[in-house]
């Protein structure tokens, strides 16, 4: 091969000697191969998740259009449109207050739980995060184990607690106080105290608190508040939860700078003002990562309410998961049963909305200062090593095209 020869063949070679159509040719070839390289290894991952998520999702939305009883293949269903929906959402019967009594009961679970185990578990983890403790590991592990124990384990530990003759009655009867019978007892607590207080009878509550009706329930039932027994569900949760969130809370607290902290202790910050505006403000990702899953897990309560009474006594520990299964599964009205569940499902999209929108960050950060490199003469001039000086443009400068 001649010298000419060979320069050809690598200036065919090199993308600088190539005409443009054959880079763009050459660059275009390049991508096609990555994005099928890309594709078949994503392939296994995505065919899992359409077979078991898509394709389930589809499913369950056909099923509670339909009229399916459980038996042979959903696809050979009936439809019915939007009846399941209707009868649950407005249609006045027992379907709809039983949503309506699952909602209720639901909502004073979850304004109760969240932000009680949110603040058990920062109260454990402000303490375990303190250098001078002794016994760090011990206190951790032992805060932390409820956590990691069978549901079914710790629920029925609580339902000897909670008996008649239980160890809590036992230490209420020390301060004097005759306990109920917690897991037999469909009394709310709003009426308790409502009636304690004489503003209102339980049995024979005002016409203006009984007329009308929202979702089934008019306004004395919507006000009862959680039922004894829903309050002893309440306890279990919180003490169970609170262990995985004080995880968090203190991975996040050993983040906190401790220059930052020190600076606030020289200024004169008292221990209070301190948590307050140094350590509270640089835990906010935290507490939104543990309101929202406390909210998502909260609304999709089930198993507690399955083993400790299946949503007695009276309906008053019925909660939306619990209603669908139970009318899908004990009842045969799965149709029903899956709307439920997608009625669940916008409760948590929306309340995970509302939840974003009030703890998202409201503070506008100032306009970027924008720079611009002035050359100087001498650069102008093009000798080596000449130098830029920046200028800070203000902010009704027009150009933003260099910074």
């Amino acid at each position: 091969m001649s010298i000419v020869e060979a320069s050809r063949d690598k200036g065919a070679q090199d993308p600088k000697a190539m005409k443009p159509a054959a880079r763009k040719r050459k660059a275009a070839s390049i991508r096609g191969s990555q994005n099928r390289t890309g594709w078949l290894f994503m392939a296994p991952a995505a065919i899992i998740l359409v077979l078991f998520l898509v394709v389930p999702i589809f499913g369950a939305v056909w099923v509670s259009l339909s009229d399916w009883k459980g038996k042979g293949s959903p696809l050979g269903a009936e439809f019915v449109g939007f009846k399941h929906y209707e009868a649950l959402l407005s249609g006045g019967g027992l379907a709809q207050k039983d949503l309506g009594t699952s909602l209720r009961n639901n909502m004073f679970y979850v304004i109760l739980v969240v932000p009680l185990q949110t603040l058990l578990a920062l109260t454990l983890a402000v303490i375990l995060n303190k250098r001078r403790l002794k016994g760090r590991g011990f206190f951790r592990t032992a805060f932390y184990f409820p956590s990691v124990t069978s549901s079914v384990a710790i629920s029925l530990v609580f339902l000897f607690l909670f008996t008649a003759s239980g160890a809590i009655n036992k230490i209420l009867a020390w301060l004097g106080v005759n306990g109920p019978n917690w897991f037999a007892d469909p009394r709310g607590v709003g009426h308790l105290v409502l009636n304690a207080w004489g503003i209102v009878d339980m049995n024979n509550p005002p016409a203006w608190m009984s007329n009308g009706s929202f979702m089934g329930l008019d306004l004395f039932q919507w006000i009862s508040g959680p039922s004894v027994a829903m309050c002893a569900i309440i306890a279990l949760a919180v003490w169970t939860t609170g262990g995985t969130f004080m995880l968090m809370f203190l991975a996040a607290l050993q983040d906190v700078p401790v220059d930052v902290d020190e600076a606030a202790m020289v200024d004169g910050a008292t221990a209070w003002q301190r948590f307050r505006f140094v350590t509270v403000p640089a835990l906010k990702p935290t507490f939104y990562l543990v309101i929202t899953l406390g909210l998502i897990g909260t609304w999709q309560v089930f198993d507690q309410i399955y083993l400790m009474g299946k949503g007695g006594p009276a309906k008053s520990t019925l909660t939306p998961a619990f209603l669908s299964y139970q009318s899908s599964f004990n009842d045969g009205k799965w149709g029903q049963g899956t709307a439920i569940a997608f009625i669940l499902f916008a409760i948590i999209i929306v309340m995970s909305g509302i939840q974003r929108f009030v703890m998202r960050d409201n503070k506008k950060l100032p306009k970027r200062k924008r720079m611009v490199f002035v050359e100087t003469p001498a650069t102008s001039a093009g000798v080596a090593g000449a130098t830029a000086t920046a200028t800070t443009l203000s902010k009704t400068t027009p150009s933003k095209d260099k910074i």
